[in-house]
């Protein structure tokens, strides 16, 4: 089954003549959909962006992180492994060639996940192996992705 999905990217850094100078112009724009937020974006601050705004690469890194949340919920949940709190602190390599060409060479996800106690902590870790062959975002990008989960046993928090 084919899924169609869609967005609107508006440039929004025609600072009055447009590209006229390559220097004349900001790396922004917003991403619109109808009914939901507004994202503003710039291009990676190593290229002169603007580090308060989301860019590729972090929505690509968070996209991938998020895809890869949402499987881990569905599948520890089908798998009696209650998890009450999880939160990710992902990070990526990349490189950029003497031409400008760039591209991720590796992600690395770092969940950290909070199970009720008496959880089966290697089935747990286990369900991490499963997510990747399912996770539609994963499966799209063709750098390699992997993950080292940290699970805390939710009575242990203070």
């Amino acid at each position: 089954m084919e899924h169609t999905y869609h967005s609107s990217i508006t440039w929004t850094g025609n600072l009055g003549q447009g590209t006229a100078h390559y220097r004349g112009y900001a790396r922004t724009w917003d991403i619109t959909l109808p009914g939901k937020a507004i994202i503003s974006c710039s291009n990676d601050p190593l290229l002169g962006g603007d580090p308060t705004k989301m860019n590729p690469e972090d929505l690509l890194m968070s996209s991938v992180s998020a895809c890869h949340m949402l499987w881990y919920l569905h599948l520890a949940s089908a798998a009696s492994v209650t998890v009450v709190a999880y939160q990710d602190n992902p990070t990526a390599v990349g490189e950029v060639l003497p031409n400008g060409a760039g591209r991720f060479l590796s992600m690395t996800l770092h969940p950290v996940i909070t199970v009720l106690p008496n959880t089966d902590l290697d089935l747990a870790r286990k369900l991490h192996d499963d997510v990747h062959p399912v996770c539609f975002i994963a499966r799209s990008v063709n750098s390699p992705v992997t993950y080292q989960p940290r699970f805390i046993i939710a009575s242990d928090q203070g």
